[in-house]
């Protein structure tokens, strides 16, 4: 992480070049995917959606008033001055907003579970944008060697296949070697959307109007039907705008809004006014404005830019599904699994195999399934504005009882950015059947294994808890006489460092014996991004050698067990790896036949996540030869 990276998370303010540098970093990460949307919206508006617009005067006008007040209200009302400020200890995103709803002590049961619900569903949709926005960025981009010559159609959706398949490979060898090229390319793309923009619009400034509100309320009044179905495509304007309150904790909320106000958002919006003007004085450029807005000699040229900015946006989004499913995990609501660094210096660089090819399947079945991206774009949208409204929701119950806000105002906040969510996405059902069925079901699927997994853990856990004998019993006991004790540390993992765990009820079963230090290990993950190093663990020294030790990280923090072990020293417990064993619990959960609490097949579902879970071990990077595993089987 760079040095003004570091000062914006540690809550300092960059200022000067260091800000500036932020800014741009920022438009290679944050604003890669609604940065590309100009390649499609408005071909999608009035040419190849399945509603197209006519490409008369008013309507392109009231389209492009449209785009600018959807960009205006959602982008930068909502978004860039509002929600960034519900940040997480300067973390943003589904999650970290989730857990600020979670923390209200007055919510009864009932409305923490909704609210859990709501986020993880909100955090499930998200991989369907994960696999949608690198198949119809790439192929967008790509499509273009059309415009150039019919003679290259049949050869557009191979490349495409083609670059995407290479950009999953790339994903193991990490992006910390070609992430600092990132911003200075897309700022070189946004400088080409904005010259395009103004190129065009010299030609006709009249479209200059279009930011007057009159026009979108005058396209809506003489044709309401149309406009309403219009929105279905006007939304692809701001797919993405939600990621710059994801990725907010990378680059602090002032160099995101600083990028957006004075850079993005005009050059998006010139070039938005260069496709209309385009298409009012050639009606016929309908079929694909963006590339046709370009003189004919800057054409490949254009082809070749936009597919690199597309593969930008693509490599962030991939990373947002690599965080997320880390986030998952340490939250409890995915099993563990694979999570590789593949950078020494940035800690949110991460590579996780089984995401990765989960999704290169996802993309390039998307790729032959829709076959272009006029195709996919009717796939797009729906899962975008459903996670801005659940977004809209969860601020209203943060900004209502965490802070303070009035009932008053804190339902006009609601309504009035609810009343706007709510049209896009019901001009979005209407997709469902020809294509948008496809991030709602990959919704529905990972999150019923992220609810399943949450329900099945805590049952395990409550199952344990019942099993366990109480510890402060248990050390009384062996003051009158017990087990023989031998040499070194035991460190016990458990959930529960109230009870005795079972991995040392087998041992002592089996055994017979007990180390001379034994340490009870609790790991827990708070609902903050990161827990300063000072307070990573808290250690507390019992009778008869034992030590209880609690160690704390956030959700975005890499558990590393023999580190946080060796920060107990100053409490007065020693960790001498070559005298210490692990012992570990291994459950095997067997499915009872009839369970009230927990259907059959989530039984199942639960059990299969269970045994494919990544071991302890090298999840909390516990060395291997150290590591004694003791099973049992626990009815769940």
């Amino acid at each position: 992480m760079s040095a003004v990276a570091e000062q914006a998370e540690a809550g300092g303010r960059p200022h000067g070049a260091g800000l500036t540098a932020m800014s741009v970093a920022a438009m290679g990460v944050v604003y890669g995917d609604i940065g590309t949307s100009p390649l499609y919206t408005m071909r999608e508006v009035f040419s190849s959606g399945h509603h197209p617009v006519p490409a008369t005067p008013d309507n392109v006008l009231g389209i492009l008033s449209l785009v600018f007040w959807a960009m205006t209200i959602t982008v930068s009302l909502k978004y860039v001055m509002f929600i960034t400020r519900a940040d997480n200890k300067g973390e943003g995103g589904i999650m970290a907003l989730t857990s600020l709803a979670l923390r209200i002590e007055r919510l009864n049961p009932r409305m923490l579970w909704l609210l859990s619900a709501l986020g993880i569903f909100g955090a499930a949709l998200f991989y369907g944008d994960a696999a949608i926005t690198p198949a119809l960025s790439v192929l967008s981009a790509v499509e273009g060697l059309e415009v150039a010559t019919p003679a290259f159609k049949p050869y557009v959706m191979p490349i495409a296949i083609a670059i995407l398949v290479g950009l999953f490979l790339f994903q193991r060898r990490g992006t910390a070697g070609v992430a600092a090229l990132f911003g200075p390319v897309m700022l070189f793309w946004f400088s080409a959307l904005a010259a395009l923009g103004v190129w065009n619009i010299l030609k006709h400034p009249s479209v200059l109007v279009a930011i007057n509100p009159w026009y979108a309320l005058h396209f809506f009044m003489a044709h309401a039907t149309l406009a309403f179905l219009a929105l279905g495509a006007v939304v692809l304007a701001i797919t993405g705008g939600e990621a710059l309150y994801a990725d907010m904790g990378h680059f602090g909320r002032r160099p995101i809004k600083l990028a957006w106000l004075y850079f993005v958002f005009p050059a998006l919006y010139l070039n938005y006014l260069g496709q209309g003007a385009l298409i009012l004085d050639h009606p016929e450029a309908i079929r694909s404005p963006f590339f046709m807005a370009a003189p004919d000699v800057l054409l490949y040229p254009l082809v070749a830019l936009a597919t690199v900015a597309t593969i930008i946006a693509s490599q962030a989004v991939i990373s947002g599904a690599f965080s997320l499913t880390s986030q998952a995990i340490q939250l409890g609501y995915a099993p563990r699994i694979q999570i590789k660094f593949t950078s020494e210096r940035e800690k949110g660089q991460i590579y996780i195999p089984n995401i990765n090819w989960l999704l290169l399947i996802a993309v390039v079945a998307l790729v032959l399934m829709f076959r272009s991206s006029s195709n996919l774009a009717s796939a797009y949208g729906i899962a975008v504005t459903l996670t801005m409204m659940i977004d809209t929701l969860l601020a209203f119950v943060v900004v209502r009882a965490l802070w303070g806000w009035s009932w008053g105002k804190a339902v006009l906040f609601l309504a009035f950015f609810v009343v706007v969510d709510i049209a896009f996405f019901s001009a979005n059902v209407i997709k469902v059947f020809d294509g948008g069925w496809f991030p709602l079901v990959l919704g529905v699927v990972i999150f019923t294994f992220l609810s399943t997994w949450k329900r099945g853990r805590a049952l395990l856990y409550e199952k344990l808890k019942q099993d366990s004998m109480p510890l402060d019993a248990f050390i009384r006991s062996l003051a009158y006489g017990g087990p023989h004790r031998v040499e070194g540390c035991g460190i016990f993992m458990t959930t529960n460092p109230d009870g005795v765990p079972r991995a040392m009820l087998h041992n002592l079963l089996h055994n017979k014996v007990l180390h001379q230090t034994v340490v009870l290990l609790n790991v827990r993950v708070e609902d903050v991004p990161c827990v300063p190093e000072e307070e990573r663990v808290a250690v507390v020294r019992l009778p008869e050698g034992f030590f209880q030790v609690l160690v704390r990280y956030g959700f975005k923090d890499e558990p590393n067990i023999p580190h946080a072990l060796a920060l107990c020293a100053p409490h007065g417990l020693r960790y001498e790896p070559m005298e210490t064993s692990f012992f570990l619990g291994r459950e095997t959960i067997v499915p009872r036949a009839r369970v009230a609490r927990m259907p059959r097949w989530r039984q199942v579902l639960f059990t299969f996540m269970f045994r494919n879970a990544e071991p302890a071990t090298a999840y909390f990077k516990i060395p291997t030869n150290r590591v004694v595993e003791l099973g049992t089987q626990v009815e769940l």
